[in-house]
């Protein structure tokens, strides 16, 4: 049969047409971000201290961390679950540690709002104080998620710590559960301690927690005999409120 037989050009043509088809249906789709999902896999989690979404708004402070230049303490400003603001209300002071503040801490404020986690890299030079402030940072992170967490499930209570107050015996910081415009819970989460204080401490701060609770403000009354730690408590009671919006 002749090259240019019509019959043979529509089989060969025929066969091209098939060779092409399975190709096609051979080839892997290109890779799409939603793929997996669509086939019922799962994404990857999120990384390990990102801030929680869902709507947290307001201040919250992290737990003061203990270096060996000093104390740490990290507040983060939120709206809509991001962060938009840090700032170390605590950080090493006195001597070299100024200096070392000075350049370390204003660096680690940017990187949490560019990073919106505590996957910080440490500043160099600054080994303490960026290890501090990134144990007080994720603090303030896990108070956020179980804010929102707590706020889904209870319609808005927020749990907020307030600013250290420095008294001749030692830190006071209280920390209030807020739902419904009301104080449900309020705890000391330092307080002075060693020798005498101890026994103060003991006796004034349930008193001080119930106070709280049952006035709704910080205009609560002093604790006899427990002035210094009755002052702390209600300023570090007034900066949680404030971080409430009253």
């Amino acid at each position: 049969m002749k090259k240019s037989h019509p019959v043979r050009r529509a089989v060969l043509a025929g066969a091209a047409t098939v060779s092409g088809i399975v190709l096609l249906l051979s080839m892997k789709p290109a890779s799409d971000p939603g793929s997996a999902q669509a086939a019922g896999g799962q994404l990857p989690p999120a990384a390990a201290g990102q801030a929680p979404q869902g709507g947290v708004n307001g201040a919250v402070t992290g737990d003061a961390q203990q270096t060996q230049y000093g104390p740490v303490q990290v507040r983060l400003t939120m709206s809509g679950g991001k962060i938009t603001q840090a700032e170390a209300v605590q950080a090493p002071k006195g001597g070299r540690s100024d200096q070392i503040t000075a350049n370390s801490v204003p660096r680690l404020n940017q990187a949490v709002v560019a990073a919106q986690s505590a996957d910080i890299d440490a500043v160099s030079g600054a080994t303490y104080t960026s290890a501090g402030y990134k144990k007080s940072l994720q603090s303030a992170l896990d108070k956020a998620k179980a804010s929102a967490g707590a706020s889904q499930g209870s319609g808005n209570a927020q749990t907020l710590t307030g600013d250290v107050a420095q008294t001749q015996y030692g830190p006071v910081q209280v920390r209030v559960t807020v739902a419904g415009g009301k104080i449900t819970k309020a705890e000391a989460v330092q307080a002075p301690k060693g020798g005498r204080s101890d026994q103060i401490t003991s006796s004034s701060v349930p008193r001080l927690n119930q106070a709280a609770v049952a006035t709704g403000n910080a205009q609560i009354d002093a604790v006899s005999g427990a002035t210094y730690t009755s002052a702390g408590y209600k300023q570090s009671l007034q900066s949680a409120l404030d971080q409430a919006g009253g």
